[in-house]
């Protein structure tokens, strides 16, 4: 459901089935941000965070998590926005846009 509206706004997307096909997919692309479930399969989604961030990735591209966990391990991360679950397709549509936006209108200083 979330592919389909966000393409229906114009944007590519393209989906992985889990943390480690994130990894590998950041390793040869740089996007202009990055839907991110924690939930992930294989590599829990904050330690895809934690790794593009180590890489210096979550400066250029921001990131929007969506979850259904706690606070206490977000407060750990380094993320653009997080929204929780469950979440409309209008609220994604809004996030990946304003995330984009600002990261354009204030671009990384390093």
């Amino acid at each position: 459901m979330f592919r389909t509206a966000l393409r229906a706004q114009g944007y590519k997307v393209v989906a992985v089935e889990d943390g480690l096909d994130a990894l590998k997919f950041l390793e040869a692309q740089t996007p202009a941000a990055v839907v991110l479930d924690l939930g992930l399969p294989r590599l829990h989604g904050g330690d895809v965070l934690r790794e593009m961030a180590s890489r210096g990735l979550t400066h250029a591209v921001p990131v929007i998590i969506v979850t259904g966990e706690s606070r206490p391990i977000l407060n750990e991360l380094d993320f653009a926005c997080v929204l929780r679950k469950p979440i409309s397709a209008e609220e994604l549509i809004a996030a990946v846009r304003g995330c984009i936006a600002k990261a354009r209108s204030h671009p990384p200083q390093f």
